[in-house]
This record gives C-alpha cells, sequence and structure tokens, in this order.
C-alpha cells in the first residue's frame, strides 16, 4: 500500500499470532508482517499487545499505532503515523 498514503502515515497488513511463548515482529516477503504476541485474544487483549509491540518495534507512541479493520481478526489493518 505504500504510495497511496500522506507523508508520514502508513497502512500495513499484519497477522497476528496470539498466545505465542515470545513477541516477535516479522516483516514477510509480500511485505505484510506477522506479530506474534503473548496475550490471548480475549477482550481486546492481543489488540492491545499488538498495537504496544509494534509501537516497540517501529519507536514510536502507541497511540501512533491504529487498527483500522479486522478487530475480531487475525488479519488486520494497522495504520502507522510516524
Amino acid at each position: 500500500m505504500p504510495g497511496s498514503n500522506p507523508p508520514g502515515l502508513s497502512k500495513i497488513m499484519v497477522t497476528v499470532i496470539p498466545g505465542s511463548r515470545e513477541e516477535e515482529v516479522c516483516q514477510l516477503e509480500n511485505g505484510s508482517y506477522r506479530v506474534r504476541v503473548k496475550a490471548r485474544p480475549k477482550e481486546g487483549k492481543a489488540n492491545d499487545a499488538l498495537v504496544e509491540v509494534l509501537s516497540r518495534h517501529f519507536g514510536i507512541p502507541k497511540a501512533s499505532v491504529i487498527i483500522r479493520s479486522g478487530h475480531t481478526s487475525r488479519r488486520k489493518i494497522v495504520e502507522i503515523r510516524s
């Protein structure tokens, strides 16, 4: 999706793997990301963990990471503001 966003704004496709032993961010060959989080997908805890892990990975505040779609799915579109 690069090129279709204003400067300082990126949208990335993310596949979340909840309940993992370790938290990790991997960029795949197709440009999307696979993110492992320890939290289980109950009461939005995995989504909260996703935001925290991505903010650490990109070195930005949590408020700059917004889940735009896929709140109840493993596949999400996440907006990153830098």
